[in-house]
């Protein structure tokens, strides 16, 4: 049977995304655990555990109000990215991979908000 969420793009996009940048965050230093690790996983996974909140509510109004929480933790998540690059964590050329990735997922929100509000 399945579940529903597990087939929009925008959560396969998220899962995705959240797996590389775990990855990643393999290689930084220690001092950084508990700091903007944390803080980014934690970002991450939130988009990914609005999504499947939100897929089942019953109104569009409701579904609405967790997929624009995914959304604002795109933006936590480039805030991340932002630091990351700042202190040398990730390349230039990474920061601009995720930050294509984010826009993207971001972008999707934009259209289902929008889908959502003219139904």
């Amino acid at each position: 049977m399945g579940f529903n969420f597990q087939d929009f793009q925008v959560y396969k996009d998220a899962r995705q995304l959240r797996i590389e940048l775990n990855q990643i965050t393999k290689a930084w230093p220690r001092e950084e655990k508990y700091v903007l690790i944390d803080q980014l996983k934690r970002a991450l996974l939130s988009v990914m555990l609005q999504i499947a909140e939100g897929s089942n509510r019953k109104t569009d109004k409701d579904k609405a109000l967790f997929f624009n929480r995914s959304h604002t933790s795109i933006d936590e998540i480039v805030a991340c990215l932002d630091a990351a690059v700042d202190d040398n964590l990730i390349t230039k050329d990474q920061y601009a991979d995720f930050y294509k990735k984010c826009e993207n997922i971001a972008k999707q929100f934009r259209g289902l908000a929008k889908y959502l509000n003219n139904r």
